[in-house]
């Protein structure tokens, strides 16, 4: 067959020109399948330049692939087996894709909480020593000896000729007095307290 009139050539026809390297014969299949593939990929993924990148990817598999292809390949059939898997591949990647921004999203959610959580421990720190710059001078200095210097109450005693009941009763006491002057965080407090000082 000196003259080829490809638009006249059967698909089975044309395969066995693939074969070959015509390139003619590659671009009549094009020409053949590329609209309905076109608007099948259009309809399942929506998207008019994806589905041009679709198509593009099936007909370069189609020549790419031409040497493994057999004669009796129904190529409708192999044509639109590639797309469905080419949409399924890029559903996939999709799928990772908005998976890791979601883990980004997720990550900086978790970051804003802990930055907020830094910030409100920081205005509680301050709220805290101010109130405890205000109790009594002995009550103060036995309180800090106990939840800044980490010193036991018998420590506390002996550095300050105190019973140890009555170094108790001082860091008691000032306890009681951060819990109520600090009233709307006093659930806190006590948390806080053994964070900051202990």
């Amino acid at each position: 067959m000196k003259t080829k009139y490809y638009h006249t050539c059967s698909d089975s026809e044309l395969m066995i020109f693939l074969l070959e390297s015509d390139h003619n014969a590659y671009m009549e299949i094009y020409n053949r399948y590329s609209k309905g593939l076109y608007m099948k990929t259009l309809q399942k993924v929506g998207d008019k330049d994806e589905s041009k990148d679709l198509l593009q990817e099936v007909f370069t598999a189609l020549w790419q692939n031409r040497f493994s292809l057999t004669i009796d390949t129904p190529l409708g059939g192999y044509l639109y087996a590639t797309l469905r898997y080419m949409i399924i591949k890029r559903i996939a990647h999709e799928n990772v894709r908005a998976n890791y921004l979601s883990s980004l999203s997720q990550l900086s959610l978790i970051d804003d909480v802990l930055t907020d959580g830094l910030v409100r421990e920081r205005e509680l720190k301050q709220v805290i020593e101010k109130e405890i710059s205000l109790l009594p001078d002995k009550m103060q200095k036995v309180f800090r000896m106990s939840r800044e210097r980490h010193l036991s109450h018998k420590e506390i005693a002996f550095q300050l000729g105190l019973s140890e009941s009555t170094v108790k009763k001082h860091i008691n006491n000032a306890l009681k007095s951060l819990r109520v002057k600090l009233g709307a965080f006093s659930i806190l407090i006590g948390l806080t307290l053994t964070h900051l000082f202990f």
